[in-house]
C-alpha cells in the first residue's frame, strides 16, 4: 500500500513512518522542514494545509495518516487541515484516512469513565482551543464522504511498544496513557485491518494485567 503521511517529522510521526516501512508499505511524507525528513521515504515539502503541497503528497497514494500533534500556536491546525485534505482525497479518489485526535474530545455515543469526563472538562478549561480544534476536526469529517477515522488516546508517552493496546469505540481506556510507538503501531493497525471506519475509537497502552 501506498501511504501518505502528514506530521511525519513529529515524534509520532516518525515512529508511524518507520512503522509503516517495517510492514514494507510506499511512504510519502509532507514536512514543513526538510531537514527533519524520515529515512525511507518519498518527501513533500509543505503545510498540510496547502491544498497543493497536499495534492503533490497524494499522488499514487492509496490511504492517508496523520501524526498531526496539537500546537499552542496553530489553533486551528486540524480543522484547517480537514478544509484543504478533504477535496484533495476526492481529487485523488482517496477514500481511507487514518488521524490522531484526542481523548478529552467527546463524540456522539460515548460512555467515558467518571475520571474521564472529569479530565474532559478540565481541559476545556485549561486548552479550550485544542479541544475546540479537534472537536471541529471531527465534526468536518463527519461531514465528508471519506472513509475516515480518528484515534483518541490519552497522554503521549515515550518509550518502546508494548504491543499491549486497549480500545474501543465509545468506553474510554482504563489506562491514562499511551506510548508513542504503540499509538503508531495502532494506526498502523487500522489502516491494515479496516478498523472503526467513521469511528473515533479510545486507545490507550494497556497495563500487564489488561
Amino acid at each position: 500500500m501506498n501511504v501518505t503521511v502528514l506530521g511525519a517529522s513529529g515524534r509520532t510521526g516518525r515512529l508511524l513512518v518507520q512503522e509503516l516501512l517495517r510492514r514494507g508499505h510506499g511512504v510519502t511524507a509532507l514536512v514543513r522542514d526538510p531537514s527533519r525528513a524520515p529515512e525511507g521515504a518519498r518527501v513533500v515539502v509543505g503545510d498540510s494545509r496547502n491544498g497543493e503541497a497536499l495534492r503533490s503528497a497524494l499522488a499514487g497514494a492509496d490511504a492517508v495518516v496523520s501524526a498531526l500533534g496539537p500546537s499552542g500556536k496553530d489553533t486551528h491546525l486540524h480543522r484547517e487541515t480537514v478544509a484543504q485534505l478533504a477535496p484533495a482525497l476526492r481529487a485523488a479518489a482517496v477514500r481511507r484516512y487514518v488521524g490522531v485526535s484526542g481523548a478529552g474530545v467527546t463524540a456522539d455515543g460515548d460512555r467515558k469513565r467518571p475520571r474521564d469526563r472529569a479530565i474532559s472538562t478540565a481541559m476545556g478549561w485549561f486548552a479550550p482551543s485544542m479541544v475546540a480544534d479537534k472537536a471541529a476536526e471531527l465534526a468536518a469529517w463527519q461531514d465528508t464522504g471519506a472513509e475516515w477515522t480518528l484515534v483518541r488516546p490519552p497522554r503521549l508517552l515515550e518509550g518502546p511498544a508494548t504491543g499491549r493496546v486497549e480500545h474501543d469505540a465509545h468506553v474510554s481506556a482504563r489506562s491514562t496513557g499511551m506510548r508513542r510507538a504503540d499509538l503508531a503501531a495502532f494506526l498502523a493497525d487500522v489502516l491494515e485491518q479496516g478498523l472503526y471506519v467513521r469511528q473515533a475509537p479510545f486507545a490507550a497502552t494497556a497495563g500487564r494485567g489488561s
